[in-house]
């Protein structure tokens, strides 16, 4: 049996048009939640070590700084608090002493950090140059490997991941940090990797079927490495679940970005790449 994906390209642009648009509505109102290594603030690990004492005290006792805090599985507290952009050394510095003050002898810390407004925004830059940097090579990648009609579809596809990512992390309000920068790059080399093995095989079948329509011959592609697509996708989203069950806090939001990282991927390598093919002559290509 052989499934005739080219049929729906019609509401498959629809949908990208539709996921495109919300990414970039969110972004233009929401933007994205920055974490603290790119806004800059302070994070501790604590844990509570006398008794009765757990995270409900200690978010009455800080609540004039209002900070986040989250419970792991072990019992220590995990503690978020930002910053103002002009704050200085000696006021952050001030602020971490009042917090000790105020938990006194009730906890003990296991990790601080601290990171300044300048240093969040150099590290931001940085990230935005990384990701600008991998798109510019990826797109160099793809359009010396391939001519015409494969290299546009490529290119597009390799936009619309990139915009999806960024979308989605606006939208589920999931936190901007060096990991989902890390998470952008390795899921969109995910998908263009899969991309590239689709077109590695529509280019062969073109020799092969000389009067098959384009849309038979990419359904036809398609189908024979469906199944290498799938199981890819989900031994690779089998891990990210376990992680998501298991891990809270920054891994859990590197593996829920990852399962939408592998889900888009998967989708775009086989709807949105493919269907930019029906408008060029592969077969001169």
């Amino acid at each position: 049996m052989m499934f005739r994906f080219m049929r729906y390209r019609k509401l498959t642009y629809f949908i990208s048009a539709f996921l495109v648009c919300a990414a970039m509505f969110s972004l233009a109102t929401k933007g994205l939640n920055y974490g603290i290594d790119f806004a800059g603030g302070i994070v501790m690990e604590t844990r509570p070590i006398k008794a009765g004492y757990g995270i409900a005290e200690m978010r009455a006792d800080l609540g004039a700084f209002k900070p986040e805090l989250q419970e792991d599985d072990k019992g220590n507290v995990l503690m978020r608090l930002g910053l103002a952009k002009n704050a200085t050394d000696e006021q952050q510095n001030q602020i971490v002493r009042e917090i000790k003050d105020i938990l006194g002898e009730r906890v003990s810390y296991e990790q601080m950090q601290i990171v300044g407004p300048k240093i969040g925004g150099e590290l931001i830059r940085g990230g935005i140059l990384a990701i600008i940097f991998a798109f510019i090579m990826m797109s160099v990648y793809v359009w010396i490997r391939y001519k015409g009609g494969y290299a546009v579809g490529a290119f597009i596809s390799l936009l619309f991941d990139f915009m999806l990512m960024f979308g989605f992390f606006s939208v589920f309000g999931v936190e901007f940090s060096q990991t989902a920068i890390a998470v952008i790059l390795t899921g969109v080399g995910y998908s263009i990797n899969d991309k590239i093995v689709n077109y590695d095989r529509i280019m062969e079948n073109s020799k092969k079927y000389h009067k098959m329509p384009t849309s038979e011959l990419i359904d036809l592609s398609v189908n024979e490495m469906l199944g290498r697509t799938l199981m890819t996708s989900i031994t690779t989203a089998l891990a990210m679940v376990s992680l998501l069950m298991f891990a809270k806090g920054v891994l859990g939001d590197f593996a829920s970005a990852m399962l939408f990282c592998i889900f888009m991927g998967t989708l775009s390598s086989i709807f949105v790449s493919n269907a930019c093919l029906l408008y060029f002559n592969i077969r001169e290509e």
